[in-house]
């Protein structure tokens, strides 16, 4: 698919990824609808910020609003499905609200793109979905381990969209991005913790600084949503997106302090650790399928990216609320 003169939906568009996503689409030629939440003051979340605010069709309503979603799925040529509830200590706090926005929002997505007979559904799914290693790199046949809520939520999303491929022969694609991270990420989100911590704060409080991750540049990962939704061989399959590489936390600090300059005494917080056995001790992706089937390539190394987020987090000290703990 050449995105040029196509209408496109991206769901939740006003967050970190999908704002990023639809600016890329916008650049790609194409007609670009950006469903946003909705809420009474009438923000467009990150889209508010963007250059290409004016070449976009927003739309503000909520992925578990059935109509809603018919209404921004008709007329698309293909739909990007972004939106879900993300951090994971919140949903040990409020599972319920995962089950509706993470699983029925993606049913009336689904749902809607069959009945206006949409040509490609993007899925995004997450590499939480593993859980813990079994093995590594983690390929996309590795079992699936509901180790939080939000995991849980995201693998019954995942299985939905699996089954209305093979039940009613819905063009998707899932991808599984691996911990993007950039501009535009919020303070939940383990990188910009630790940069706001460093650049302003008399401490870093952290969690666990065992576990691993696959941390991947958000312009790689928007590269693979753009790969997953024009390949052909691609349909029904599942692609993870990230960059092959691991790096336990307490290296990832280190990296930091030295591209910051600075370093501040490291408290550990329990409040900051998840549930023993729901800690999610090592991610690392295979990308070989991403790779032979979408022609995908993380292009964009953690060190790159890393000062690219420093320089963007670095001018915007009123975003964050520095050594808070955002659940």
């Amino acid at each position: 698919m050449s995105f040029a003169g196509k209408r496109v939906l991206v769901t939740g568009a006003g967050g970190f990824i999908g704002s990023h996503l639809a600016e890329r689409l916008v650049q790609e030629g194409a007609e670009v609808r950006a469903m946003v939440r909705y809420t009474s003051s009438g923000g467009w979340g990150w889209l508010d910020e963007s250059e290409h605010r004016a070449e976009l069709e927003v739309v503000a309503s909520d992925v578990t609003d059935a109509d809603g979603v018919r209404r921004a799925v008709a007329g698309c040529d293909a739909v990007f499905h972004l939106a879900a509830l993300i951090g994971i200590p919140y949903s040990y706090e409020a599972p319920r609200s995962y089950l509706r926005t993470n699983i029925e929002g993606t049913v009336n997505v689904l749902q809607a793109a069959l009945a206006e007979g949409v040509g490609r559904v993007v899925h995004t799914s997450t590499s939480e979905v593993y859980g813990t290693a079994l093995r590594v790199p983690i390929d996309e046949d590795h079992p699936l381990q509901g180790q939080s809520p939000y995991s849980a939520s995201k693998i019954a999303a995942d299985k939905m969209a699996e089954a209305y491929h093979r039940s009613f022969e819905l063009p998707v694609v899932t991808v599984r991005p691996f911990n993007a991270f950039g501009p535009r990420q919020s303070d939940r989100a383990i990188i910009p913790t630790i940069i706001t911590q460093l650049l302003w704060g008399d401490e870093l409080r952290l969690g666990s600084l065992h576990p691993t991750r696959d941390f991947n540049f958000v312009a790689n990962t928007v590269a693979g949503f753009l790969a997953a939704a024009t390949s052909e061989a691609a349909l029904g399959g599942v692609f993870n997106v990230g960059t092959g590489r691991e790096i336990t936390i307490g290296d990832l600090v280190e990296l930091l302090e030295e591209r910051i300059g600075r370093d501040v005494p490291l408290v550990m917080k329990d409040e900051r650790k998840r549930p023993p056995a729901s800690e999610v001790e090592r991610l690392l992706a295979s990308v070989d399928r991403a790779r032979d089937v979408l022609g995908y390539e993380a292009r964009v190394t953690l060190e790159d990216g890393l000062e690219r987020t420093i320089d963007w987090i670095r001018d915007r000290r009123d975003h964050y609320r520095v050594g808070e703990y955002a659940v």
